[in-house]
């Protein structure tokens, strides 16, 4: 087996590489909020260093876009059935790139996950640090790491910018170098476009998932990169200054420049450029990408839509990736497995509520839920109602007349859930 570099020997030969200068490496020029360099970020392969070139899951450093004109590195890991040994001579597999959230990191455990499943994968920190190497047992199998403790992590010497409100919001205004977001779906961007470069890769089948800010930021990135063909963005949406979105304070407190960042940064300015097939997953009471915010950045996707809207789901990275129906969904897609039920649009007559759906897996079980409570929507009480399966349709009886907020679910006998998409009123 291979040694691996010295960190200390590999950060100074990684600072010599990104700051020698490279075609397309420079500021961006004529530099507008919410614009971003798209053939450069899909054409040029950033400069990138693997650590631990034998290591099941490995770690990189990749070049970053630049901040007040240095160079920056973005730490990723990286797993492939290559890298855990399992895969075939000469196999090519899709890849997915994974996207954290607020708070979050470059996660092992969802790269090694993705890996387990067949696919190369990609994780990213997008706030200039890097968490912990993972650890494995005796028997080569991943040990739950400490990725999601934040003083684990360590600030890249050559770190971009952190995740924080300042970052994220008041960035606002001359030149997009101190603009999280767009660093963010730049940097994205580009570890897409290394996974692409990746020999074991099929680049013509790739997908993108993020939760929480990640999800915000896989709405942009679906919009902005066609190369993807699916997307899914967990709890992320568009519309945050409205609403009762818990980042509608930090827009309104920009004043003046509110309608700028809402232009350049919020994803319901972007989706509707968006032709990818996108699987949307959210909960009914979450406080940072609420119902009615959801729904009007589902309806400018211009691509297929599928839905998977669960009663009270929890907000946070496990919870997140954790639905079988996000990997049924990419299978689908990048490897023609049985794809998830389809449904149309809902009709609602008095109290009667119908869904029509097609589906390749019997569905078993189908429910309406609903609320007629005012206030506060992460305090809404809901209530559910069985519905009856029927070949091509699933039909319930008893909506309230003065139901606000309503939706239907429907699983099949893989206990795969989808839903419709949300009604209003």
């Amino acid at each position: 087996m291979k040694k691996a570099i010295p960190r200390v020997l590999l950060t100074c030969l990684w600072l010599s590489l990104i700051a020698a200068p490279s075609p397309g490496a420079g500021p961006v020029k004529d530099e507008v909020a919410g614009v971003w360099p798209i053939e450069r970020l899909q054409n040029e392969v950033p400069a990138f260093q693997i650590e631990d070139p034998e290591a099941p899951i490995r770690s990189l450093i990749y070049e970053g876009e630049k901040v007040a004109g240095q160079p920056t590195g973005v730490f990723a890991f990286y797993a492939s059935p290559v890298t855990l040994g399992v895969a075939k001579e000469e196999e090519t597999f899709p890849g997915i790139v994974l996207i954290h959230g607020g708070g979050g990191t470059a996660f092992s455990d969802w790269v090694w996950l993705w890996a387990k499943r067949g696919y190369a994968a990609i994780a990213m920190d997008l706030s200039g640090h890097r968490p912990p190497p993972p650890t494995y047992d005796e028997k080569g199998e991943k040990i739950s790491d400490h990725g999601h403790d934040r003083a684990a992590r360590t600030k890249l010497p050559s770190g971009g910018l952190d995740q924080g409100h300042p970052e994220k919001f008041d960035c606002i205004g001359g030149p997009v170098d101190d603009d999280w977001p767009y660093h963010a779906v730049a940097n994205v961007m580009k570890a897409h476009t290394i996974l692409r470069s990746m020999a074991e890769v099929d680049p013509e089948r790739t997908a993108v998932t993020g939760i929480s800010w990640g999800g915000y930021t896989t709405c942009l990135a679906a919009s902005l990169d066609d190369r993807f063909k699916a997307a899914v963005p967990v709890y992320g949406c568009g519309f945050l200054h409205e609403g009762e979105s818990v980042q509608k304070p930090s827009i309104d407190k920009l004043g003046d420049r509110r309608a700028a960042w809402i232009a350049a940064y919020d994803p319901g300015s972007h989706l509707g450029n968006c032709i990818v097939p996108t699987f949307w997953v959210n909960g009914t009471h979450d406080i940072h990408y609420p119902l009615d915010s959801y729904s009007k950045s589902t309806a400018l996707v211009k691509g297929p839509r599928r839905f998977r809207i669960q009663p009270r789901m929890a907000h946070g990275h496990p919870p997140g990736w954790a639905p079988t129906e996000i990997g049924i969904f990419v299978d689908s897609i990048l490897k023609d497995g049985v794809p998830l039920p389809t449904v149309g649009e809902m009709s609602v007559h008095a109290e009667t509520v119908t869904l029509p759906f097609t589906s390749a897996t019997e569905v078993l079980k189908a429910e309406l839920h609903y609320t007629t409570a005012t206030g506060k929507r992460s305090d809404r009480e809901w209530k559910s109602l069985a519905a009856d399966v029927e070949e091509d349709k699933v039909i319930a009886k008893g909506l309230p007349a003065d139901a606000n907020t309503w939706l239907m679910t429907l699983t099949d006998e893989r206990g795969a859930m989808v839903t419709s998409a949300v009604g209003l009123r």
